[in-house]
């Protein structure tokens, strides 16, 4: 298995915003986008966390890849979004250590074509184990901040296995 990761949009955006892209590639390294992400990243708007991501693209962080070939594009096309259907291609494409997506529908299809898939609550998760963030609460209350959704469960279950507490609101 390949070292590198690929990344679906949202979670790239939600952590450019609260200011932690870096944390991926502190963690793994470059990070792969296919073509369809880029476009969906919005780069020429002046959104929040915008500024971070043209950065990690101009040095080389987020690279993106062409898929190929594309000719599941179509029948994958029914039921995800074009970003999510080439970021799953190209998950297989390049073997990756896993696909960073949050979209729920998104993650069924790469589990059910065995792509190991991380959503951005895991990804956190492993930077505390690793030592590349101290809590996991701080973020987590900053992606809420943004609008990220992030269900009572999943930041239950999440805090948990950080052992930590989420500030009350």
């Amino acid at each position: 298995m390949n070292s590198v990761i690929v990344a679906d949009a949202g979670p790239l955006i939600a952590l450019s915003k609260i200011d932690h892209l870096n944390l991926l590639h502190q963690m793994y390294g470059d990070v792969l986008i296919p073509p369809a992400i880029f476009k969906e990243l919005a780069l020429e708007s002046q959104k929040a966390g915008t500024a971070i991501l043209k950065t990690a693209l101009s040095e080389g962080k987020l690279q993106v890849v062409e898929v190929h070939p594309l000719k599941e594009k179509s029948s994958l096309g029914l039921l995800l979004d074009p970003g999510e259907v080439e970021a799953i291609l190209l998950a297989e494409q390049m073997n990756c250590r896993f696909l960073l997506i949050d979209e729920r529908k998104g993650r069924i299809v790469a589990k059910k074509r065995g792509i190991p898939i991380v959503g951005i609550c895991g990804l956190l998760l492993l930077a505390k184990e690793e030592g590349f963030i101290p809590l996991v609460a701080p973020l987590l209350n900053k992606l809420l901040d943004i609008g990220y959704r992030l269900s009572s469960q999943l930041i239950s279950d999440v805090t948990n296995r950080a052992k930590e507490q989420m500030k009350p609101v």
